[in-house]
């Protein structure tokens, strides 16, 4: 398979969910700027009529669609393929996109099961099950298509290190790093792949989940969503990355990394489930963290007072 560099250009084609908005619309914004097609999906049908507007605005773009779709239910999923495939015969990019939110606790003194199961399949049907069906209505003809091409997933940081607050948040995202884990690997042992699959991990991102909805400014931590494309793209079609995550203003690839390697221990050393939050581990956490990121005993000290937008 050719470098994924090869598939930005004009007459290419993207295909985006959860499209209307946030990093979805922002990566069409810039897929449209290189002169390709894109086909825009997402449940919204209002949010989703404005972006096609919107991404019909870019000089050069190529044929622009959208659909409204529910990426939780499988018969609108595979008509939104053959929508795409009678229309343009080929996908380049198929960025899985769609994620919503929801209060999902482990476990509610004060909600009902009903609600709190309500809550649970909302996030579950749309965060992992969305990207599984997507994914596996595709992949079969992208993996035989003429030209190479990409899925790419949008997982989370609260999928790797799962903080406490949102357990089924936490829970779906971390289906969706290992469900494309498995799609990775499955798609480069079919023989003459012409598919990879790669997992974008964004920081913290302004975006419709984290307030820009409200009209909220951007707070300076943050990155917006137009840096977190630039960055997937650099990292996927520039460096050929699986694991894509993203630093933010706040949060350095070192930190994240880190933080990571000190959840991954909690496995390996036998230590109690998210022990970084802990009050008995709190220090040696602070003092792993330093030592990683070579701080000296003063930044430590500061280090203490940190704050984790970004969920990880």
């Amino acid at each position: 398979m050719r470098s994924p560099s090869s598939m930005i250009h004009q007459g290419a084609v993207a295909v985006i969910t959860g499209g209307a908005s946030g990093i979805g619309l922002a990566a069409a914004l810039r897929y449209a700027k290189s002169g390709m097609s894109i086909f825009l999906a997402d449940i919204s049908e209002q949010a989703l009529s404005t972006a096609v507007e919107t991404v019909k605005g870019v000089s050069g773009v190529g044929d622009v669609l959208g659909m409204k779709v529910d990426v939780s239910e499988v018969a609108e999923v595979v008509a939104m393929r053959e929508k795409v495939l009678d229309t343009f015969g080929e996908i380049h990019i198929l960025m899985n996109n769609a994620g919503t939110s929801a209060p999902t606790p482990a476990f509610s003194l004060t909600t009902s099961l009903e609600d709190l199961q309500t809550n649970w399949h909302k996030v579950l049907n749309t965060n992992f099950l969305g990207i599984m069906n997507v994914a596996q209505a595709f992949a079969p003809y992208m993996v035989r298509q003429e030209n190479n091409s990409v899925i790419i997933c949008t997982g989370s940081k609260q999928g790797i290190t799962c903080p406490p607050g949102n357990a089924g948040y936490n829970v779906s995202k971390s289906a969706v790093k290992t469900y494309t884990e498995q799609l990775a690997h499955e798609l480069r042992n079919v023989g003459d792949s012409n598919c990879s699959a790669h997992l974008f991990v964004p920081g913290w991102v302004h975006t419709g989940l984290t307030g820009a909805k409200n009209g909220a400014p951007k707070p300076p931590g943050a990155w917006t969503a137009e840096q977190t494309v630039e960055y997937m793209i650099e990292k996927v079609f520039e460096e050929g990355d699986f694991y894509v995550i993203c630093p933010d203003n706040e949060t350095s690839s070192a930190l994240d990394k880190a933080r990571i390697q000190w959840n991954l221990d909690d496995i390996l050393l036998n230590r109690p489930a998210l022990s970084r939050w802990d009050p008995e581990y709190k220090a040696r956490f602070e003092e792993f963290v330093a030592s990683k990121m070579g701080l000296s005993a003063r930044s430590r000290s500061r280090g203490r007072q940190e704050r984790s937008p970004g969920g990880l």
